[in-house]
């Protein structure tokens, strides 16, 4: 490890560079293909959607890409985020276990989003975009891209999932103050979101549909480019910021993790405290299992099919393998909308066919428990997301206590539930309840799946 270091480290201690796993990979992951003409994709087929050097990023083989100073710079905002030793936790859970998790809501939206978002906004203000579109699911990543726009006059138009809408109105006031406009979704203003609402006229949203309404309006206008805040390869890599830092601030620690937790909805924030690790597990340099958690509502990794799907609902994207329940699987409205995506990144759902990642999935209401644990013990109020973490790295320190060995536990703390409380009033309330996975709906959503040959 200590080439790595020294390359990474700078003055302040932050890294220098993002992390490309594909470089280091054994087996290379299969390409994203045309939907048209089932042919892998070249860099002019992304060039409606986002400008050169993100496109350039997304296909890069290359292990290092340097961070420009002026993302830093706004990085240094809140970068390095905390490693706190949750002593008090250890304590309460009466384990052997030393856990330690990784805090992004120390950032200013709340939320290790701003990671990716503050990088796409510096590149699309550097080729000239003007506007913004995206999509969000409980708001971290609408916040975060418009935090990012404000810093670089970008117009920002977000396609929020409706019932995450109705359910998380700070969130959208968070993206109004920021100056983003903040679309429910489905909504009338595009052809897809109109082809949703004729069908379903109470439909409650899913991320697949806003994607669609977000890459419809993007299509639309030159001046426009369209923002992704999971799943692909550029967003994965910018958020590698995350398990570089915590590589450095363990070592100083003097400590090696045995276990490394994230929790995955598009797999952002999993690869960001994940993929480092898998680097030196792959080098040999690092044993740590690494896991990766999902609701039991809406469980790609745990019970979809790996294979090539659309990325949304209208079929407006290209075709990636992953992790799939189909691209017309509608999530039930569970709070973690941040985790209600029919896909996963094509990086992780790799990782996981290569038996590097172990997936795991958790009902509402367990991680709930286990964030009410961690706050009354540590103070900090996870978001739903992220509860999924919280509740698998409790799992492993109890697993520690019955065992009696005393592993290091790592877990990335995604975002704070600060503007998610009405989730802690239902739960306390015994309102929230676990909601069933519909079997039926999957085994449709999967019928439907593209047909590509082998």
């Amino acid at each position: 490890m200590g080439d790595t270091v020294k390359y990474l480290l700078s003055e302040e201690r932050t890294p220098k560079a993002w992390y490309n796993l594909v470089a280091d990979l054994p087996v290379p992951p299969p390409p994203p293909l045309h939907p048209g003409t089932l042919q892998p994709l070249g860099p002019s087929d992304l060039a409606p959607l986002f400008p050169m050097e993100i496109i350039l990023q997304e296909v890069s083989t290359e292990r290092w890409i340097d961070i420009p100073e002026p993302v830093r710079e706004i990085y240094r905002l809140w970068r390095p985020s905390p490693l706190i030793r949750a002593r008090r936790l250890e304590k309460a859970l009466d384990t052997p276990a030393k856990i330690f998790f990784k805090y992004e809501g120390v950032s200013p939206a709340g939320s290790h989003k701003p990671n990716t978002s503050v990088a796409q906004a510096f590149y699309n203000q550097q080729a000239g975009v003007k506007r913004l579109t995206t999509e969000t699911g409980a708001g971290q990543w609408g916040s975060s891209l418009a935090f990012a726009g404000s810093l670089f006059g970008l117009e920002v138009e977000i396609y929020m999932v409706k019932i995450s809408y109705q359910q998380k109105p700070y969130r959208r006031a968070l993206m109004e103050t920021y100056g983003a406009t903040c679309i429910p979704s489905p909504s009338p203003l595009t052809n897809s979101g109109r082809a949703i609402l004729a069908a379903t006229p109470e439909s409650s949203g899913s991320l697949g549909i806003a994607i669609s309404e977000a890459v419809e309006m993007a299509a639309q206008r030159d001046d426009t480019k369209y923002a992704l805040g999971s799943v692909l390869n550029h967003v994965l890599l910018h958020q590698t910021i995350i398990g570089e830092e915590a590589m450095l601030q363990l070592a100083d620690a003097g400590a090696a993790p045995d276990v490394v937790i994230g929790c995955a909805g598009g797999g952002s924030n999993f690869a960001g405290i994940a993929f480092p690790f898998l680097r030196e597990k792959l080098a040999g340099r690092c044993s740590a299992r690494v896991i990766a958690v999902e609701p039991t509502a809406c469980p790609t990794m745990t019970k979809g099919r790996y294979a090539y799907d659309f990325g949304d609902t209208a079929h407006l994207t290209p075709l990636v393998k992953m992790h799939t329940l189909g691209s017309t699987f509608m999530p039930p409205g569970f709070h973690a909308g941040g985790l209600r995506y029919h896909g996963m990144a094509p990086l992780v759902s790799h990782v996981i066919e290569q038996g590097l990642v172990e997936p795991r999935a958790y009902a509402q209401t367990e991680c709930f428990s286990a964030a009410v644990q961690l706050a009354r013990a540590e103070g900090i109020v996870a978001a739903p997301e992220s509860s999924h973490a919280v509740r698998a790295a409790i799992d492993e320190a109890l697993r520690c206590k019955a065992s009696g060995k005393s592993e290091t536990i790592l877990f990335n703390l995604s975002g704070h539930g600060h503007f998610d409380m009405q989730a802690y009033t239902d739960f306390f309330a015994g309102s929230l309840k676990d909601v069933a996975f519909d079997r039926a709906a999957l085994d449709k959503a999967l019928a439907e799946l593209p047909k590509v040959p082998a």
